[in-house]
């Protein structure tokens, strides 16, 4: 996927079928990561009252909502895909990117958790498995299309 043009809050990128599937693949994940990993504080010794947990939750679980019917509607919608002479195209706004980032982020922090959230610093190996490979490829995949919305919104 390449960025082929930006003008305003209006963004074209040429996609190419196999991108396209991919990229459905990897939304159609969303959401990934777990509510009860989302924590007030990750400190074991602090008290955290249950209304500010649960209000943190529902607050959690109003914006994955909107952003899941928001991938939905991408999907969907004729309007952001399109077929041109050169191939296909996809057409976004700036907060549609945005949401787009939000979501591609939740799975690709979700497929590192799911792989034991390692760490590259650390001398520690994945054991990878037929299990964990599809959380390595969702993860990488993210990764890659939250670095093509990230560099167009950076500019030229």
């Amino acid at each position: 996927m390449k960025l082929i043009r930006a003008r305003k809050e209006t963004f074209v990128f040429a996609i190419s079928p196999q991108e396209k599937s991919l990229l459905d693949e990897v939304l159609m994940l969303y959401p990934l990561i777990s509510p009860a990993h989302h924590r007030l504080s990750r400190k074991s010794n602090v008290v955290q009252p249950n209304d500010h947990q649960r209000l943190l939750e529902e607050s959690l679980a109003a914006q994955r909502e909107l952003n899941r019917k928001n991938v939905q509607a991408m999907l969907e919608k004729p309007g952001h895909f399109q077929t041109t002479a050169a191939g296909q195209q996809l057409t976004v706004s700036g907060p549609e990117i945005e949401w787009l980032l939000q979501v591609l982020n939740d799975v690709r922090v979700g497929s590192w958790i799911a792989l034991g959230s390692p760490d590259p610093e650390s001398d520690k190996k994945i054991a990878f498995n037929k299990k964990l490979l599809p959380h390595f490829r969702m993860m990488e995949l993210a990764g890659a299309f939250e670095t093509v919305f990230l560099d167009a919104l950076s500019g030229p």
